[in-house]
């Protein structure tokens, strides 16, 4: 309630007092002065917690809603490790052609990977193999 609404009701409540031979008609309309200065008071307590509410909850929400704080943060997150992802395969990538040119032109890579895949050998080479050990569990 502001001062001077506060101050009228005062007044006529010390009037009120003052004339206890009023009539009924003053009487009631002290009472509604009252009613209505009341109700603006609460009136204004009403306000001031749906704006006190709706201050919070839209705070709850920018922090963790939808496209909230939190979920920007994941997003950073989610970004950083793609961008690292992205760069690790770029490397490989160029391992991976780099590999491709030596195929191609370097008869040293060539012939490794010749002996290594299809074991091939040169003449006069022998390739021992070794037998398989049995796998755990496995009884001969």
């Amino acid at each position: 309630m502001n001062g001077g609404a506060h101050k009228k009701l005062q007044r006529q409540l010390i009037a009120h007092d003052a004339q206890p031979q009023k009539s009924t008609a003053a009487k009631q309309g002290s009472r509604i002065a009252w009613l209505s200065a009341s109700a603006l008071g609460m009136r204004r307590k009403a306000a001031t917690v749906l704006f006190v509410a709706l201050s919070v909850f839209l705070g709850f929400y920018a922090i963790f809603g939808h496209d909230g704080l939190v979920a920007y943060q994941q997003k950073q997150h989610e970004s950083q490790r793609l961008q690292q992802q992205i760069l690790d395969l770029q490397k490989q990538n160029e391992q991976l052609a780099l590999h491709d040119q030596r195929l191609k032109s370097d008869r040293d890579t060539i012939e490794y990977e010749a002996r290594e895949q299809m074991h091939y050998t040169r003449p006069g080479e022998v390739i021992y193999t070794l037998p398989q050990a049995p796998a755990p569990g496995q009884y001969k």
